[in-house]
């Protein structure tokens, strides 16, 4: 596969037809009901959340994945502003600029694991003691608020999961014509990416067996997988992400590469190729 231009917009065609095509699919098909354990826990966390207001709030744990990102966590960390009912986990894949001292300053807690996004992903959630599960990258804020808009996001009828619109810190047009089709994506097609802050029941989470363990696209398979048993939904606010990868390689050929790898992923190429491709790009690990 070329790496030009050219090689990446032939390939993000294919992908854009593929799109459509499970768009088409998803309007034509009727959902595949969700299985007797999760259909039960689903109406299980609505009724809780719902139906008396006395009741104390599902504990939500937020899982950090980082990997030398001192300078951006505590940004990131000041918008959360933790209580009994919120619990904030960075998990640490070898920093060694200080990332775990700086989380911990910051009233985090450190969990340390294999380097790897799924990994360190899939190693928060086995330590998280919430009831719900937010998947933050280490570069995306959270918007005010975001505790009642998951739970009241989670309570929705055949609601699995959900994540949070995505906004783009830094200036231009271009940026914002990445965020509309963002968005236009993830309500359509209910494929909402890491950067938007997935969050799900853990119950949920752990019946699917966590984030499969995959050098990249553990997010866009999980969503695959979640789109089987129940809806996601998009929470009406609007996480706030750093503009640091379209500032790596340019708006176009970011968005051309990040489409080359679905479509890669797609038809089937192994995602650790896929993975080498991307790093030779240039593209952050995480």
């Amino acid at each position: 596969m070329s790496l030009s231009i050219e090689g990446l917009w032939a390939v993000a065609k294919r992908q854009a037809r593929l799109a459509l095509w499970l768009f088409s699919a998803r309007q034509a098909v009727a959902p595949v009901p969700l299985s007797r354990n999760l259909a039960k826990h689903s109406t299980q966390t609505a009724v809780a959340l719902s139906t008396d207001e006395t009741l104390s709030q599902p504990a939500i744990s937020i899982v950090i994945p980082a990997l030398n990102e001192a300078r951006q966590l505590p940004v990131v960390l000041d918008t959360i502003h933790a209580d009994s009912s919120v619990e904030v986990i960075v998990v640490d894949g070898g920093s060694a600029d200080g990332t775990a001292e700086v989380a911990e300053a910051k009233g985090a807690r450190v969990v340390d694991a294999t380097p790897g996004r799924s990994r360190q992903l899939n190693a928060g959630a086995a330590a998280a003691t919430g009831e719900i599960l937010l998947f933050l990258h280490a570069d995306t804020r959270l918007p005010e608020g975001f505790d009642h808009s998951i739970r009241q996001t989670l309570t929705q009828q055949g609601v699995v999961a959900g994540a949070f619109r995505l906004a783009i810190d830094g200036p231009g047009r271009g940026l914002r014509w990445v965020e509309w089709g963002v968005n236009l994506r993830s309500r359509w097609l209910q494929m909402p990416y890491g950067d938007q802050a997935i969050f799900l029941s853990a119950e949920v989470f752990h019946d699917l067996g966590g984030f499969p363990d995959l050098p990249m696209m553990e997010d866009f398979e999980l969503m695959r997988r979640l789109r089987k048993v129940g809806k996601v939904a998009i929470a009406p606010s609007a996480v706030v992400t750093s503009d640091r990868r379209w500032r790596t390689l340019g708006i176009l050929r970011t968005t051309l590469a990040n489409q080359a790898m679905i479509a890669g992923y797609l038809l089937g190429v192994d995602p650790h190729q896929l993975a080498r491709w991307y790093r030779r790009l240039g593209k952050p690990k995480l």
